[in-house]
């Protein structure tokens, strides 16, 4: 630590004896390299002291500064202790101060080593020159490391941004998840009470039915019952009493003629067969018109980050940027995002583009380019300003005669034949067909430039019970 009296000659960022030193604006100096250094990475050239920004780069030496300190070194090299800082500036062979420097043995050397035998026909530099080329040298050497840290800073930056969206998306699915089985317990719950309704309305109603049958065939017994009873009553009486009740009695008998025989009902028991016969695949069939099936589903990790996709995965618009971390199959230059791709067999779906006013659909190579244009394998139709046009890689723009606004178009990729075809589904007319033999993996995409939708149109599910 310097004594007070040697804090004039020190600099104020390493503290030791002004080496080259420069002068601010704001009158404070310091060694050059020690100030290149504090600027390195700053964005702005502050003064390490009193923070003023400094509006050149390269400030002027501080002659006078610079010839104190070479004084002061001196005088400490002459009377200090031994091995101290200043020592180091004064040749060890003739106590003469470094002056020079040798570009042979790339070392200093005082007055009296350059006419030494062993630097003859040696060159040399002021020492200050020669200090300062080789600082301009290692800055050169360093810059590719500052730029390599400047990148690796980046990636890590990025790196942080992508763990923080990794738990945004997976939160976000997650609640899409639970919404989705939130509906399905939903129905499977409303089923389930009205099938439950239905069995306790089906026993309910037989209850009543049997009720009233038991409740008339016993008014029926208890007739029958008390014509029984009083005419053995009589069959029992004296002879005289029998006989002069015998009229009435067989009057009595003779009202009440013989009925049909009581028949069990038929259907009277619960019918088990209807509630129970098939019931998880009559509640599978039913949930068809619950559930919608997307021959197409958009890839978020794909989208531009000015599109936004629904919960679904099955449309996309064209929305304010948002803070998305990098990723290599993002796309940095094209208002697109992509759906799964294939690379064989025949597919079908259908995008209803409504009245947006600047989209392109079609099918995009797997290995396309995401982070800038590079003639990329793309067949597409697309609408702007200009109209409805097709393009390919080969034949580039081609008008398209269209005599109805689209609302929506067929997509039909027959990647084994080599074909493309795109249809109007609604008047079932055809707009354009590509011929190509296809090599490479096709994934549908959709570029949109619009805030209104285009959406991938569900496809219709069907049961089909086969023996």
């Amino acid at each position: 630590m310097a004594s007070s009296s040697e804090e004039d000659f020190c600099c104020p960022v390493c503290h030791n004896v002004f080496k080259d030193p420069v002068l601010l604006a704001c009158s404070h100096s310091f060694c050059r390299a020690c100030l290149q250094i504090w600027w390195t990475g700053k964005p702005f050239r502050e003064c390490p002291v009193c923070r003023t920004v400094s509006l050149s780069g390269d400030p002027p030496r501080n002659l006078a500064l610079r010839n104190l300190c070479e004084t002061f070194s001196l005088k400490r090299g002459q009377g200090g202790p031994a091995g101290s800082a200043g020592s180091a500036a004064l040749c060890p062979l003739h106590s003469e101060k470094f002056k020079l420097f040798c570009l042979d043995h790339r070392q200093p050397v005082c007055v009296v080593c350059r006419d030494a035998k062993i630097h003859t026909d040696h060159k040399f530099r002021p020492i200050d020159e020669a200090a300062q080329d080789h600082r301009e040298e290692l800055q050169k050497a360093l810059q590719p490391l500052r730029d390599q840290l400047k990148v690796f800073n980046q990636v890590h930056m990025n790196f942080n941004r992508t763990a923080k969206h990794i738990k945004v998306q997976s939160r976000c699915t997650e609640r899409q998840i639970r919404g989705e089985f939130r509906k399905l317990h939903r129905f499977l719950e409303e089923e389930e009470e009205a099938r439950m309704a239905a069995l306790r309305e089906e026993e309910e109603q037989k209850s009543r039915t049997m009720k009233e049958e038991m409740e008339a065939l016993s008014r029926e017994i208890a007739a029958l019952s008390d014509t029984v009873r009083a005419t053995e009553d009589e069959l029992r009486a004296e002879d005289v009493s029998f006989l002069n009740n015998y009229k009435a009695a067989v009057e009595r008998v003779q009202q009440r003629p013989l009925l049909e025989d009581p028949q069990l009902l038929s259907g009277a028991l619960i019918d088990e067969a209807k509630h129970l016969g098939n019931l998880t695949f009559s509640i599978w069939s039913k949930m068809k018109d619950l559930v919608s099936y997307s021959p197409v589903v958009l890839d978020p990790n794909t989208a531009y980050p000015e599109l936004t996709l629904s919960g679904d995965l099955t449309s996309v618009r064209h929305e304010k940027i948002q803070q998305l971390p990098e990723n290599p199959e993002r796309f940095a230059y094209w208002d697109s995002v992509l759906g799964s791709g294939f690379d064989s067999g025949t597919h079908s779906w259908a995008v209803e583009v409504g009245d947006n006013k600047d989209w392109e659909l079609g099918v995009l190579a797997e290995s396309v380019s995401r982070t800038g244009f590079a003639g990329s394998p793309v067949w597409s139709v697309d609408f702007s300003d200009v109209g409805y046009r097709a393009f390919s890689p080969i034949h580039k723009y081609t008008d398209l005669r269209v005599r109805e606004k689209l609302q929506r178009i067929r997509v039909h990729l027959d990647w084994d034949g080599g074909k493309l075809t795109f249809s109007d589904p609604d008047m079932n007319t055809h707009i354009h067909t590509f011929t190509h033999t296809f090599t490479e993996r096709l994934c549908p995409y959709l570029c949109t430039r619009n805030a209104l939708p285009l959406k991938i149109m569900p496809v219709r599910v069907s049961v089909i019970v086969q023996s």
